[in-house]
């Protein structure tokens, strides 16, 4: 039986890969955006198969009646893709709590809602997956990083619980989390930006990194769109799948050095109970 797929983000990068390849699967897909006019070519190319749906995900009250309406019209949904989001950079002193909060708000509010409303769908029908596009930026950080950066991790964290809660109902869990793809994520006007006081220099580097790594990324986001959609076919699917050659070995990296720090740790941690 083909699928039926809603994806956020759907008009451009990972979110649009990801649509070209279950629409080549046979499937059908529900590409949602704030601007659809993006997916305009495709539902022309593939009218039977995809539709396009105004969506602004970090608008939570609007998650329930989105689901609901692709729900009445396609009887399911198999696959949801929390995929919308955007970057930001700024030092963390001078990240604003109102840049944070609209942070929060694409990439964990809006994610949970949506999670939420196909919740109920997919238990009763006791199969279904959810697909968290985070970052490698999910598992560490760095200078200018930290507000994007703790928004992933506050997404990883609930999806690993979520992860935990809904397997016994044969829902299933995917976190992806890629390196440098080339999506549009680095494009000027998409990418956020805290206020420069240029009191950080490693923060400068990063500003830099990103406003002149636009277009020169090595990731493919086809061959991302291709793995994600074979690791979700896959009779064991990984909580958690780095994409990118960036992404792996950064990953790996990052769980030695913290192994690195429990063990040089590890008799005095241990060693902190009460004396009976």
């Amino acid at each position: 039986m083909n699928k039926v797929w809603l994806v956020t983000g759907a008009s451009s990068g990972f979110g649009r890969a990801i649509t070209e390849a279950a629409l080549a699967a046979g499937d059908v897909v529900v590409g949602a955006a704030r601007r659809t006019d993006g997916l305009a070519d495709l539902v022309a190319a593939h009218p039977d198969q995809l539709e396009a749906l105004t969506l602004d995900v970090a608008d939570t009250a609007a998650a329930q009646a989105a689901v609901a309406d692709v729900v009445a019209r396609h009887g399911r949904i198999d696959v949801l893709v929390n995929n919308a989001g955007r970057t930001h950079v700024g030092a963390f002193e001078e990240t604003t709590e109102a840049e944070l909060r609209a942070l929060f708000d694409v990439h964990v509010f809006g994610p949970a809602a949506l999670a939420r409303a196909v919740l109920p769908h997919m238990r009763e029908r006791r199969s279904g997956a959810i697909v968290q596009m985070s970052s490698m930026g999910g598992q560490m950080s760095f200078a200018g990083f930290s507000a994007y950066s703790g928004t992933k991790f506050a997404l990883e964290g609930m999806s690993e619980g979520l992860a935990d809660e809904v397997r016994e109902f044969g829902i299933k869990v995917l976190i992806v989390e890629p390196g440098a793809f080339r999506t549009g994520l680095f494009e000027a006007g998409r990418a956020g930006a805290s206020a420069d006081s240029g009191v950080y220099s490693k923060v400068g580097e990063t500003r830099g990194f990103v406003s002149g790594g636009d277009g020169a990324q090595p990731g493919d986001p086809a061959k991302a769109a291709a793995l994600i959609l074979a690791a979700l076919e896959s009779e064991r699917t990984p909580l958690r799948l780095p994409l990118g050659d960036d992404a792996v070995t950064a990953v790996l990296g990052h769980l030695d050095a913290v192994r690195e720090d429990v063990v040089a740790w590890e008799k005095r941690a241990r060693d902190t109970a009460f004396e009976e």
